[in-house]
């Protein structure tokens, strides 16, 4: 039982400190929902697609299938939360 405790006690911190983390992230999640698909977005694309932009910029943002997936997890993780 000691043992159980001591992992149960570990899971418990753990997530806790991954939920802190996840809550703090959701004005970034609420900001690419609505940068997804914008105006914005499609000039960004356009451009980097016209090669307008630096070479050593990274690009996560611009793949159709990054922002997408990100956003579909934590829909997912979302429902997974509520017990």
């Amino acid at each position: 039982m000691e043992q159980r405790l001591s992992r149960a006690a570990k899971a418990v911190m753990s997530l806790s400190a991954a939920l802190d983390d996840y809550q703090a992230a959701q004005e970034d999640l609420a900001a690419l929902e609505e940068y997804y698909g914008s105006d914005q977005w499609k000039q960004d694309f356009a451009d980097d697609e016209a090669g307008l932009l630096p070479a050593g910029l990274q690009r996560g943002v611009l793949s159709e299938d990054g922002i997408w997936n990100l956003l579909s997890d934590a829909r997912e993780l979302n429902q997974r939360v509520i017990l």
